[in-house]
């Protein structure tokens, strides 16, 4: 008995040794890169309890884990392409912007100086791709060291001024061009619309020059009424309303001055031709310095009664780099106008003044009858003042009061050159 007891401890034993090489025979076989959760070693099988499932773990992946530290889509054979951005030519440093873009630098230097100029052929026509080295110019006479240069297309500011104290079929021919003359406009400018007679009256302040608001504007203008013709109007109850000292008791509402002559008085239209265009360039001097600032004038150039002279008007223009364009229509087209304009009558004002203020200032000025003709000079106008060369230059003068001449010229003696005869230097402004 005791003998059979000892053979089955023995037997029982050897069994369970097996089990256990059996077991570690199993470990020993594992893939050393299975993870760490699944490598837990399951209780030794027994009559008493079954042998257990090991719990999966769903964030494992099954897929077996390499020796390497590195990830699967991390190893050199499995990278994916990597993201190659072209550098542009000459080197991997940005491509500068355009040369318009230092404006908004050199404007806030009150010794920098800014010379918009429009080259022509021979056959009035814009020339193109010139280069800096083309121009030179001068101030007072000495050559300034050109320091930037341009030839890019500015956005505009414009302030449009239209006559409405000229005849009224006269006017009635503009108004059917207004239509066109807002098409020639660009998405980046911007406008500002008044009229004058005897008083000026802005009809628009400064708005997207395609925008509803400067179409509601232009519609507007064209309700405006121009001059009656007729014979002139002597002495009575109808000569020229109330008169108090020899002068209209309401001159605003009048549209007249009234001249004596002998036992006569005849109504002469008044025409604040300065007033208007100082009104315009008040405005424009506001607009940002880095915008082509242009004064846009539909007219037959009567001036006549401001209160603003010429020379103050003038000088105002050229310190605030203003240019002015005008279309001169109705009798300013007509030819051979211009020379009797130069005959200035006592107590009749004075003619065409437009081509006074263009001159001086590097603008231009059309004249033009027919409603064609005016549509066309538009366009022409807002490319030229668009597509300029733009020159700029360091002066060494301080500011002052004092006038200083511009002469700008090119090394191409059939090309025509335009642009403003000087300006007056502008103190900075107080902050």
């Amino acid at each position: 008995m005791e003998r059979s007891t000892r053979m089955r401890a023995l037997l029982l034993m050897m069994a369970l040794i097996f089990l256990l090489g059996f077991a570690m025979a199993q470990e020993a076989s594992r893939p050393a890169s299975q993870p760490a959760s699944q490598q837990n070693i399951p209780d030794a099988p027994s009559a008493s309890k079954p042998q257990q499932q090991l719990p999966v773990n769903p964030s494992v992946p099954s897929r077996p884990v390499s020796n390497n530290t590195a990830e699967p889509d991390q190893q050199p054979g499995n990278r994916p392409p990597s993201q190659v951005r072209s550098v542009p030519p000459g080197g991997q440093t940005q491509e500068p912007g355009s040369e318009r873009d230092k404006i908004f630098t050199l404007s806030k230097n009150v010794n920098f100086v800014f010379v918009p100029v429009t080259v022509k052929g021979r056959d009035a026509r814009m020339v193109y791709g010139l280069t800096q080295q083309n121009f030179s110019i001068y101030e007072n006479g000495e050559r300034q060291p050109v320091t930037f240069f341009t030839s890019d297309p500015f956005p505009i500011s414009a302030a449009i001024i239209v006559d409405v104290g000229m005849a009224d079929v006269a006017l009635e021919r503009v108004q059917d061009t207004l239509s066109a003359l807002g098409g020639t406009f660009s998405e980046f400018d911007e406008v500002s619309y008044y009229t004058f007679s005897n008083v000026v009256q802005k009809q628009q302040e400064f708005t997207a020059a395609t925008g509803q608001q400067a179409q509601i504007s232009l519609r507007k203008m064209k309700e405006k009424e121009g001059r009656k013709g007729g014979a002139p109007v002597v002495t009575g109850p109808m000569a020229g309303g109330p008169i108090i000292n020899g002068k209209p008791a309401d001159p605003g509402n009048l549209n007249t001055r009234v001249q004596p002559t002998g036992n006569m008085r005849t109504m002469q239209p008044s025409r604040v031709l300065n007033d208007a265009i100082l009104r315009a360039a008040i405005d424009l001097s506001k607009r940002d310095r880095t915008r082509r600032k242009m004064i846009f004038i539909i007219s037959e150039g009567r001036e006549d009664r401001s209160n603003a002279s010429y020379s103050d008007v003038l000088k105002f223009l050229l310190s605030n780099e203003i240019s002015v364009y005008a279309v001169a229509v109705d009798s300013a087209a007509i030819p051979g106008y211009g020379k009797l304009n130069k005959i200035h009558l006592p107590h009749q004002g004075y003619g065409n003044i437009l081509p006074k203020y263009a001159g001086a200032t590097g603008g231009e000025v059309f004249t033009e009858f027919t409603r064609d003709s005016i549509e066309q000079a538009y366009s022409r106008i807002t490319e030229q003042a668009r597509n300029q060369y733009t020159l700029g230059y360091t002066t060494n003068s301080a500011p002052s009061s004092n006038y200083r001449s511009i002469e700008v010229t090119v090394n191409k003696p059939e090309l025509k050159v335009v642009a403003r005869d000087g300006y007056y230097p502008v103190p900075p402004a107080k902050k």
